[in-house]
């Protein structure tokens, strides 16, 4: 085959240090906006951004060049950043670990229509509860203790 051709999407979830509320509802939107251009900066696709105080969803579009772990440290860390000059929150940190789960083309708009209601869906679920269900979907094996 002359050309390569891919289809690499990703629902990527992360939570902020402890679980501390600390993405507050009235500025969201601009960090959701700087994840989006964080990661175009990188020549990744940002298809959505998502979440609640204590936690964020995206959904990304990757190239075959790019290594998954890396994108999220440098995400993180220029978000961290981010956090830290423009919004003034001192002691704001990312959760060290991330779940990451791959996305066919045809189901794209149902994660994106998931990832655009969570505001919504967490007045009915915990953000452990919701992990949790996506682990066990996704056939994901891990050990309760270190959910937290």
């Amino acid at each position: 085959m002359p050309n390569t051709y891919t289809s690499l999407h990703y629902h990527i979830v992360f939570s902020t240090k402890n679980r501390t509320p600390w993405l507050s509802r009235e500025w969201r939107p601009r960090l959701f906006e700087y994840l989006g251009g964080t990661l175009r900066g990188m020549d990744a696709h940002s298809h959505e951004t998502g979440g609640v105080a204590d936690h964020v969803h995206l959904v990304v579009s990757l190239k075959p060049t790019h290594m998954l772990s890396k994108v999220l440290q440098e995400l993180k860390k220029a978000s961290s950043a981010w956090m830290h000059e423009e919004m003034r929150v001192a002691d704001f940190a990312w959760q060290d670990g991330y779940a990451a789960f791959t996305v066919s083309a045809s189901a794209l708009p149902e994660v994106i229509a998931y990832v655009r209601g969570q505001e919504e869906h967490h007045r009915t679920r915990s953000f452990r509860e919701e992990l949790e269900i996506m682990l066990r979907k996704s056939g994901v094996s891990f050990d309760p203790k270190y959910l937290d």
